[in-house]
């Protein structure tokens, strides 16, 4: 029964893939992920419904379209996998329940955040704002943190990101946060809590100077933010706590 359950997870994450790559693809350019139907980005024919089955479609097709024979990109399948892994872990995690859904879904926008921010550093309202929401009603089901948290998460997230981001310009008389970084964290906040707020933002800044700064000091090019605070929040839920503990025993002497 739980391998059956995992693999019914494993089938709906594909399915929420294959939606993710058009939401990835569309909201950057404030494109409807509804009208047109899915189609051949080179030469805009529709894809038929049996072409578009997530994963198969693309390995029956060998990565072309149908009628033009132009490549379609491996991201595409890669994304419907991934997101279907991430399914199944949580319902592995977690069984079927509210818990898992919600993990399964914060993971799932957090995997369509970083995508936007790497190819167009631009993290659509759907995903920051949409996501908040999201993560505030989930916070009535039962097993998952309390209304109350989710509501001073959400608040914590955007307020330390906004503060950071009025120091910064102030400091260094330019932008230094984007808008969507700072409702980005109300959204991690509200699936997260405040603790798992200021784990995700210290993780995110760390992975994020390590990575990526000494390129954006080389290059000039603006550090893709959402990417690394991203990474830092899928660390920040299955292991904050964990993390928490050990720093508390570790140089706390709790």
């Amino acid at each position: 029964m739980e391998i059956l359950l995992m693999v019914y997870a494993g089938v709906v994450g594909a399915c929420v893939g294959s939606f993710l790559n058009v939401c990835v693809y569309r909201w950057p350019v404030d494109k409807s992920v509804v009208s047109p139907p899915s189609s051949c980005p080179a030469c805009g024919t529709r894809i038929r419904w049996y072409d578009n089955v997530p994963v198969l479609g693309w390995l029956w097709l060998r990565g072309k379209c149908r009628a033009c024979g132009n490549r379609i990109s491996v991201q595409y399948p890669l994304v419907e996998l991934f997101t279907a892994l991430l399914w199944v872990m949580a319902v592995w995690r977690f069984g079927f329940g509210w818990q898992a859904l919600s993990t399964a879904l914060f993971f799932t926008i957090l995997l369509g955040i970083a995508l936007s921010d790497a190819a167009t550093y631009i993290i659509p309202d759907q995903f920051t704002i949409g996501g908040t929401v999201l993560g505030l009603a989930l916070s009535f089901a039962p097993g998952y943190m309390t209304p109350l948290q989710s509501v001073i998460g959400a608040a914590t997230g955007f307020g330390v990101l906004w503060l950071v981001a009025i120091l910064g310009e102030w400091a260094f008389k330019k932008e230094a946060m984007g808008g969507g970084d700072i409702k980005m964290m109300a959204m991690v906040g509200a699936f997260l809590g405040p603790i798992g707020v200021m784990l995700t933002i210290f993780l995110g800044a760390l992975f994020g100077s390590l990575i990526f700064g000494p390129i954006s000091v080389k290059t000039g090019k603006l550090v893709p933010f959402g990417i690394f605070l991203a990474l830092g929040a899928a660390i920040t839920e299955p292991f904050g706590q964990a993390m928490i503990d050990w720093y508390v025993r570790s140089f706390l002497g709790g």
